[in-house]
């Protein structure tokens, strides 16, 4: 079984419970379930639909605002950017925009706008989208690949703390949620594209361009 971040060959079991198994990279310590797990993709949009995430709402606010403010105050004024992943309601876009920055949205369910992907930007968010991600490899080296020199890759995800806490992790019990990154699988991934790594708080990752 490859690894879906770093295609290592070697893995092995790191816990199962009633729903699936999952595995841990030696490489890289990303921590995935098989793809043979996976939803379909009308599942996987049925499983999204029940998320009633609201552009306006104060407590989604609240919580994303753990990246925006971070984020915000190392961007230069109107600063462009990509919200990957964004959601039928983009509430993040809209704090970033009301903070004087121009930003372009992409959700391969409810944006999927193309055009998005091929652009160059400043900074590029992804807020509870990685764990979602069925090829995490590829798609991460893509959104690198989108950003400007010095720019900045904002991600909100939880983090594996250990196997123990694993086993009785909320997280993991969502059947959309197939890869879960731990502080050392960010430390891996950022050195190997020479970024610069600040993890702040228990889930806001920040990877600026060298």
């Amino acid at each position: 079984m490859h690894c879906p971040l770093c295609d290592g060959r070697k893995t092995v079991p790191f816990h199962e419970d009633r729903r699936r198994p999952y595995l841990r990279c030696c490489r890289c310590a990303l921590v995935f379930v098989p793809p043979t797990h996976y939803l379909d993709r009308s599942a996987e949009r049925a499983e999204y639909d029940l998320h009633r995430n609201v552009v306006d709402d104060p407590g989604y606010r609240a919580f994303l605002s753990r990246l925006a403010l971070p984020l915000v105050a190392r961007l230069a004024p109107g600063s462009s950017g990509l919200d990957f992943g964004c959601g039928p309601g983009p509430a993040l876009a809209a704090m970033l925009r009301e903070a004087g920055h121009e930003v372009s949205l992409y959700d391969s369910y409810y944006q999927p706008e193309r055009s998005a992907l091929k652009r160059k930007y400043d900074f590029i968010c992804a807020t509870e989208v990685v764990e979602h991600l069925h090829q995490p490899g590829t798609e991460l080296e893509r959104l690198w690949s989108l950003l400007k020199p010095s720019g900045v890759l904002g991600i909100m995800t939880k983090l594996v703390l250990g196997r123990e806490a694993f086993a009785g992790w909320h997280y993991k019990n969502d059947p959309t949620h197939v890869c879960f990154f731990s502080e050392q699988t960010w430390r891996w991934w950022a050195q190997e594209q020479g970024a610069h790594l600040e993890i702040i708080g228990a889930d806001v990752i920040l990877l600026q361009q060298g």
